[in-house]
């Protein structure tokens, strides 16, 4: 992929608090980052680091205390017209982490797959909008006939099948997965992911991956931003990020990532992050490119130091 290509999303100093007066907490601190179109982005850290606070920022479901996000060109944060919002909900859309929590237990499937269609779509028939509903469950590999039943009758890989397919009857162009398979049993995360990777070839969609398992970004990402306490702290193109993990962070997380052979377990060392490594009391740290493609947080010393290890 072109790295003059233009993003299909971007994130330009976004932040996020939760919160009022004394009690502030800023989630986000000043993240920015592209998503190409076509790509699968990654977004990895560990729980409370942020990652899903940005998904759902991104899709306008917290409202950001600064910065701004672009989607296809066009301001997409903070107040826009209705028109405007009509369409990014119809070309964003959300794959929750938990495939029960997030659907509704009282109502069938063909309803929780069309209800966002009641929205964007409301001049279909019910003709139409059956066909689309058996169309969107036969793309994921259920049987239409599924759609008149309720989540509690499906495995936990089904009811994730049927959370895309919820998001795919909208005709999105950019899905955020949040988590998408962390609540799936071993066996069938591979599925979901085989699953994510044709559709995204057959309808050209655009992927931001949350997770926190590395070995299964390296899997699907095209690129993955390691994210620590609200920032950005590395990002990479997959493989580059796996050869050169330059942040102690990233390393630490590289660290714990599971490794198919028992000998090369044992050899490996385990590293803990400690972030009084850092020393920001004078150099406070930026966020540099040090090669095409490469970024890293660090102060003067820290990015001097990170250059070295790069050649």
């Amino acid at each position: 992929m072109s790295e003059q290509q233009e993003p299909f999303l971007s994130v330009r100093d976004m932040h996020v608090t939760f919160g009022e007066r004394r009690h502030r907490f800023e989630a986000v601190c000043g993240v920015s980052f592209d998503i190409r179109k076509g790509e699968t982005f990654g977004l990895v850290g560990e729980s409370g680091s942020g990652k899903t606070t940005i998904g759902r920022a991104i899709l306008r479901i917290y409202p950001l205390s600064g910065g701004e996000v672009y989607f296809d060109g066009q301001r997409i944060s903070g107040k826009i017209d209705k028109e405007l919002d009509r369409r990014v909900t119809q070309r964003m859309q959300m794959i929750f982490q938990d495939p029960m929590a997030s659907l509704n237990e009282r109502a069938k499937v063909d309803y929780i797959v069309s209800e966002g269609l009641y929205n964007v779509a409301r001049g279909i028939s019910k003709e139409e909008r059956e066909r689309r509903v058996a169309n969107a469950l036969s793309e994921v590999g259920l049987l239409p006939e599924f759609a008149s039943r309720f989540p509690h009758e499906f495995s936990g890989g089904q009811r994730q099948r049927i959370g895309i397919a919820r998001a795919l009857i909208m005709q999105p162009e950019f899905i955020v997965a949040d988590e998408p398979i962390s609540a799936l049993d071993v066996s069938i995360r591979a599925q979901v992911l085989n699953l994510m990777a044709e559709l995204q070839k057959k309808r050209g969609l655009t992927y931001l991956f949350i997770s926190h398992d590395l070995s299964v970004m390296r899997f699907i990402c095209d690129r993955i931003a390691v994210i620590h306490l609200g920032r950005l702290v590395e990002l990479s193109e997959t493989e580059e990020l796996f050869r050169h993990p330059l942040h102690p962070y990233t390393q630490a997380l590289l660290s714990a990532v599971p490794q198919p052979s028992p000998d090369c377990a044992r050899r490996g060392e385990l590293v803990a992050y400690d972030p009084s490594i850092h020393d920001y009391s004078v150099d406070q740290p930026v966020w540099t490119e040090l090669v095409p493609g490469h970024f890293v947080l660090g102060n003067q010393k820290e990015l001097e130091k990170y250059r070295k290890e790069l050649k």
